[in-house]
């Protein structure tokens, strides 16, 4: 006891032991603190008591192994261009400052080496519908149905970037919203209603004011022409046939003209149309019933697929074909009548405003089999049968031309002079008179040259020259001539319907085709493309359920899209646009069985505002952007699209990028999806539904 009383035990080795093993304890202690919570640590924090009533000052100790392992994606999200928040609270880290370097590092600690890094997998692509993460077509979403809510306030602010990560491609292009233009511009067709143009005519007296007079690119305002007051959708086929909304063309002029014709009528809230006409008032298929008695071999739905209405008034005659398996293009002035084609577009009837004046229409050559014209206010016998050379033009070899006039079964002087005026002009063609019966006449065209050229020398009118190509007809003047007709029968060999939709023409051969294959191979791969695009619209995107009736195909090639859709039994009718830019295709459509016409998109249309359900346009942008500004022809798209109707557009994702801020300045809705080649393909669609749009 007296050694320790004297403190030799602190000096004995037993005392240093266990001091050495307790300050050995607790460093491990704290060790394995430190590095027993979970994940790896790479700092070390210390800090100042606050409660000594002094400011923090977190300071820091960096490991050397900090090099080991560190999960850096999870760091970098983190990381934000706003200032660090003043106060954190715990377990978040709290920002720290290096410590001063007199401060010596800890003892390195012997470690197990660290796995090694592993990258997070990428993020799975970005795909909007059409296929999924693995390239699969799939069909597990819905596609909503119109929304008639009304945008209001629709103004002239900057539209907002809509563009987003990968489709953006770069910098997003800023489109201002488009204004409403005023209600005067309801009915607007810009190449028709040109009044400074029309007034600066040399003269009138031969229709020249019916054609087209289009304004210079900059003076057609860039403005979103607005619908009636209280439009309505419209009535879904086949009820269309039969009646419209008032509202929807609130025009009264033809029913005060034509009531007593059966043309229209009003009733409440509704035009109705009893299906008759100024020469057939008892109703259009008793009077289709007629024609096909007088000559069985019009042969409606087999022999004759393609027909032309000239001044056609409500479309009938073209309605009541329909059902005939008869797809007719119904033509007509914008004149006194001057709603008379957009009756007949509201019904669902394919229609187009043109006029038999001093151009040759937009059709080709053979492109009709039947050419009707009742009571449709016409001089065809003219400066020397001009207008009915045109009508020669365009009827196919062997096709009929249908011709209900007062001339043909009144017997006044100056109508039996007017019937022997026409007897001469048809035979001068080497037309054959078929049939006349009632107020019917009906004529034939030959089928070859062997006609014309027995002919005495000098006969009027002449053949056109060899070198004339008939298909030409972009602002071609008309010809006193008869258009040749090919001595290898091309044209007039085609097969009846509805095999010729499938069957590749002969005049695929004249089309001048930028391709190293051959043609049929061409047209048989166009048809399945486009088969392939619409079954798998119909799966994913509904086409079947949408009521389209009204479609133009903007850049319809050989006219694989039309034929997919009636392939796919989408009860709708398609007029095919050929740009004056690319091959002329048209002689392929209509051999075809389908209808189309020739246009340049750098123009206005010739149709009214509001006529289509849905437009189709596949790399048009693509090729007119080189030609022209394609916020005009976005602007010209709404314009012609129904307030609720469609537009799909597949082109190369920069274009797009374009189109997609239009759109959004123009109110409309719009999606982008991917194409069956993926989501990194270089091309993608742009659906889009146009609003209804209020000032």
């Amino acid at each position: 006891m007296k050694g320790l009383a004297n403190g030799e035990f602190l000096n004995t080795s037993l005392l240093v032991k266990i001091t050495a093993l307790a300050v050995c304890s607790l460093a491990f202690f704290f060790l394995g603190k430190h590095w027993s919570d979970g994940y790896q640590q790479i700092v070390f924090f210390s800090r100042q008591d606050t409660r000594t009533g002094s400011s923090p000052s977190p300071s820091v100790s960096i490991s050397k192994n900090a090099n080991l392992s560190a999960d850096v994606p999870s760091l970098i999200a983190n990381v934000t261009d706003s200032p660090p928040p003043a106060a954190v609270p715990p377990p978040l880290p709290i920002p720290v400052n290096l410590p001063p370097p007199s401060l010596p590092p800890p003892p390195p600690l012997l470690l197990p080496p660290p796995p090694p890094l592993l990258l997070p997998p990428p993020p799975p692509p970005s795909t909007f519908g059409i296929v999924d993460e693995n390239g699969t077509m799939a069909d597990d979403f819905e596609v909503g149905d119109f929304d008639p809510d009304l945008v209001e306030n629709w103004g002239n602010e900057t539209a907002k970037d809509g563009a987003s990560g990968e489709d953006s491609g770069g910098a997003v292009l800023k489109v201002g919203k488009f204004p409403l233009c005023p209600a005067s511009m309801r009915e607007y067709i810009p190449c028709l209603d040109n009044e400074e143009a029309i007034r600066k005519l040399d003269s009138t007296e031969r229709g020249e004011r019916f054609e087209r007079h289009c304004p210079a690119v900059d003076s057609i305002p860039k403005c979103l022409v607005p619908a009636p007051n209280n439009y309505r959708s419209r009535i879904p086929w086949p009820r269309s046939r039969d009646e419209v909304w008032y509202n929807n063309v609130p025009h009264t002029r033809l029913v005060e003209d034509k009531g007593g014709q059966n043309w229209i009528m009003r009733s409440k809230d509704k035009f109705k149309f009893p299906g008759g006409g100024t020469q057939f008032i008892h109703g259009a298929n008793k009077y289709l019933d007629q024609i096909a008695e007088m000559v069985p071999d019009i042969a409606f739905g087999s022999h004759t697929r393609v027909a032309l209405d000239v001044g056609c008034g409500v479309a009938s005659f073209g309605a009541f074909l329909l059902s005939r398996n008869v797809i007719t293009l119904s033509i007509a002035p914008k004149d006194v009548h001057e709603n008379q084609i957009q009756f007949a577009l509201e019904r669902g009837v394919p229609a187009m405003v043109a006029a038999f004046a001093t151009r040759r229409l937009l059709y080709p050559s053979q492109a009709f089999e039947l050419i009707h014209c009742s009571r449709c206010r016409i001089n065809w016998t003219r400066d020397d049968g001009i207008l009915l050379l045109e009508v020669n033009r365009l009827l196919r070899a062997g096709g009929y031309f249908a011709w209900a006039a007062q001339p043909v079964y009144k017997h006044e002087d100056n109508l039996q002079e007017a019937w022997k005026e026409m007897e001469n002009l048809t035979s001068s063609l080497c037309w054959k008179l078929v049939k006349k019966e009632g107020y019917i006449a009906i004529w034939q065209k030959p089928l070859d040259n062997s006609c014309y050229l027995s002919r005495e020398a000098g006969a009027q009118p002449p053949l056109c020259d060899s070198d004339d190509d008939p298909d030409k007809v972009w602002y071609v003047g008309l010809k006193a001539c008869i258009s040749r007709l090919p001595d290898n029968g091309v044209g007039r060999n085609i097969t009846t319907w509805p095999s010729r939709l499938h069957t590749p023409p002969d005049r695929l051969q004249s089309v001048n085709l930028d391709a190293y294959v051959a043609q049929k191979e061409l047209f048989k791969a166009e048809s399945g493309y486009w088969n392939e695009i619409i079954e798998s619209y119909v799966r994913v995107f509904h086409w079947n359920k949408l009521q389209f009736r009204n479609v133009l195909d903007m850049r319809a090639g050989l006219g694989g899209f039309a034929a997919a859709m009636i392939d796919n039994k989408i009860d709708c009718w398609v007029l095919n646009v050929v740009p004056v830019n690319e091959p002329n295709t048209l002689p392929v459509l209509y051999d075809r069985g389908l209808i189309g016409v020739i246009h340049d998109w750098c123009e206005p249309f010739d149709t009214y505002p509001r006529t289509y359900d849905l437009l189709h346009a596949a790399g048009l942008f693509s090729r007119e952007q080189k030609r022209c500004d394609i916020t005009r022809i976005m602007l010209e798209m709404d314009r012609i699209l129904r307030p609720g109707g469609y537009a799909y557009i597949r082109d190369s994702r920069q274009v797009l990028d374009q189109v997609h801020q239009i759109a959004l300045a123009m109110g409309w809705r719009v999606s982008v999806y991917d194409t069956s080649e993926g989501p990194y393909a270089s091309r993608k669609i742009l659906a889009c539904q146009k609003q209804m749009l209020r000032s």
